[in-house]
């Protein structure tokens, strides 16, 4: 199984009834034999240029576990879903986010380290 990342563009219209449209993605992914690992919903965004007539759509971004067979086959079934007006999957660059994630890591004991010297500083003050 490999990892991948879907984001997927919403027609504007259905941002009162996104639950019945993101049901129906998350039953392709699941249906080809994928799970999905996180959804990260970023709400109504105005597109750079119109789609299909439309000035917004509703992102929403799924991080995915599929086997690379059957990633054609989710491509197509997203291809005629009426809900998606544009999608995209990727696979994510892991060493790079392991990488982010150290780097965050050190510098957040950088941080912790001068909060340290800051306070001992306070202390011999008094």
């Amino acid at each position: 199984m490999n990892q991948y990342e879907i984001a997927v563009l919403y027609h504007p219209d259905l941002e009162v009834d996104l639950e019945k449209a993101t049901s129906r993605v998350e039953k392709i992914i699941t249906d080809n034999g994928g799970s999905i690992t996180n959804t990260d919903n970023w709400g109504k965004r105005k597109l750079a240029y119109a789609i299909k007539k439309s000035e917004s759509a509703i992102y929403v971004i799924y991080a995915v576990e599929l086997p690379a067979e059957n990633v054609r086959k989710v491509e197509g079934i997203l291809n005629i879903t009426d809900e998606v007006i544009r999608f995209l999957i990727t696979r994510p660059d892991l060493k790079a986010i392991a990488k982010a994630e150290a780097a965050k890591a050190v510098k957040a004991e950088q941080a912790a380290k001068r909060g340290e010297r800051d306070s001992d500083d306070d202390k011999e003050e008094e």
